[in-house]
C-alpha cells in the first residue's frame, strides 16, 4: 500500500493541434504562449 506512487510512468505528451509538436497537457505552449485556444503570454523571439 505505501509503495503505490512506483508504478506512476512518465509524464504523457500531447500532440498539439496547431504546430504539430509534443507538450504536456494542461502546460502552456511556450513557443506559441497560447494555452486552451487563447493567448496567455507573449513567445520568445529567437
Amino acid at each position: 500500500m505505501r509503495r503505490s506512487h512506483d508504478a506512476l510512468g512518465a509524464n504523457p505528451y500531447t500532440e498539439d493541434k496547431d504546430t504539430g509538436e509534443l507538450r504536456r497537457p494542461h502546460h502552456v505552449d511556450l513557443k506559441t504562449g497560447m494555452y486552451k485556444g487563447r493567448q496567455v503570454i507573449t513567445p520568445k523571439k529567437d
